[in-house]
């Protein structure tokens, strides 16, 4: 690969950008009207306007992507997190058009992406899985019908991607007349596809992730996990590595499983499955994330694997240069993100010994309305979690960031927690404090 395109805004647009330029990569940026002076336009090599603010008309719009790609001879496309980054369709136009999707084929991002069918194929590898709909729908009484059949209550969820998008805890029917139009639109708006699905909701679990990666050659390797369980409305806020809770037999029966299904599917690039963990060795499939997740950092801190870097090899058709990851050190990332729009007027991102942050911030950025709130993410690492805790309430009381409303003060507040510190948290744990 000589030229990628980035389809992507924000941080992890210039997380991409920093990738390709460590590899001598040129890089492509796209942008929105909204986004002329965002930080990937200007540290890219080439820069093309895709449309208007809304996502619809731009970081959605496959073909204003697939043109700027060719007018620029990009070999390749990086979808980033979000947007068309699990789109089949757009996978697909870049199959055809003769562009490197950065990521598996659009075969294995459609049957991942249609949770009925993914949820199959994982029982078929020999994962556990919960008590779901039998297929995607985008009429209320499929849904309905649905529900009744799982038994209240149940998690009303986009079929076409994650991150707390488009997902209603719904308890009765009433409950689901109410929430299946909002959540679907929500959806629509996020990923360009309104269908959903239903699963069994459990209370009080811990969401925890497995990360791997696949080679052209058929290797797989998980590379870690994750403990995503503190999320606010379904969007995680906090994020830990290692998932200091499970033992090391259920890890390990995770690990195996994760490789497994990730072989079975012929998948290539990065991936993330996704589990609730309701206890030792009790721990059910939710989804599979078919792309770089935004809390990767805190894997690569604890893998000392750069997944960008590994990712973009794969891609070139590379084979994974190590059979087995030995972890080490403990990482957790705090999500900063804005409540209003507006000017940056003034910003201090920490830095020192044991602290990343990663963002497209800069002093006099106007932050837009249009997209995701999260403008940054920081990260602490250290030998043991009590220290990475205390490093991160540093770090949180030494940002500043003037101009827009932000949750810092609330981040702040979770982590000086006791039950936190003491790791005594489930997925549900969060909102009850805030409430």
């Amino acid at each position: 690969m000589k030229k990628i395109l980035i389809a992507n805004r924000g941080e992890i647009a210039v997380r991409i950008i920093r990738a390709c330029k460590v590899l001598d990569i040129l890089s492509v940026a796209v942008y929105s009207t909204a986004d002329k002076d965002a930080m990937h336009v200007a540290m890219a090599d080439e820069a093309v306007c895709i449309g208007g603010p809304n996502p619809e008309d731009s970081y959605l719009n496959q073909n204003s992507i697939i043109a700027a790609a060719e007018i620029t001879q990009a070999d390749a496309i990086h979808p980033g997190y979000g947007f068309l980054s699990e789109n089949a369709d757009f996978a697909k136009l870049c199959e055809e058009q003769g562009i490197k999707f950065i990521g598996p084929s659009s075969e294995v991002i459609a049957m991942m992406g249609e949770k009925s069918t993914a949820r199959e194929t994982m029982i078929q590898a020999g994962v556990p899985v919960i008590t779901g709909s039998k297929s995607d729908f985008l009429d209320l009484n499929d849904a309905k019908i649905a529900a009744e059949k799982i038994g209240y209550p149940v998690m009303l969820k986009a079929s076409a991607g994650g991150g707390g998008k488009g997902m209603r805890v719904v308890g009765d029917v009433k409950d689901l007349e109410r929430e299946f139009d909002l959540a679907q639109a929500e959806a629509k708006v996020s990923f360009g596809d309104s269908h959903m699905y239903l699963e069994k909701f459990l209370a009080h679990p811990r969401h925890i992730e497995v990360q791997v990666a696949a080679d052209q050659f058929g290797n797989a390797i998980a590379i870690g996990e994750r403990d995503c369980s503190l999320q606010q409305r379904h969007q995680k806020v906090i994020e830990e590595a290692p998932a200091s809770t499970l033992d090391e037999k259920t890890r390990q029966q995770m690990y195996d499983v994760s490789v497994k299904a990730t072989q079975d599917i012929d998948f290539e690039g990065l991936g993330t499955i996704e589990f609730l963990v309701n206890g030792p060795e009790e721990f059910y499939f939710m989804e599979m994330n078919t792309r770089v997740q935004v809390e990767h950092p805190i894997t690569e801190l604890t893998s000392d694997v750069d997944l960008i870097d590994l990712q973009i090899k794969i891609a070139q058709g590379e084979p994974i240069p190590f059979a087995e990851i030995h972890e080490h050190n403990f990482a957790l990332e705090c999500r900063i993100n804005a409540k209003t729009a507006g000017k940056i007027e003034a910003l201090h991102l920490p830095a020192g010994h044991g602290i990343r942050t990663d963002s497209a911030l800069y002093q006099g950025y106007k932050v837009p309305s249009y997209y995701d709130s999260m403008i940054a993410k920081i990260i602490s690492f250290a030998s043991d979690r009590e220290t990475a805790i205390r490093q991160m309430s540093e770090a949180l009381e030494e940002t500043v960031i003037d101009g827009v409303q932000t949750n810092l003060d609330f981040l702040m507040q979770v982590i000086e927690e006791p039950d936190y510190k003491i790791n005594h948290t489930d997925i549900s744990w969060l909102d009850n404090l805030a409430n």
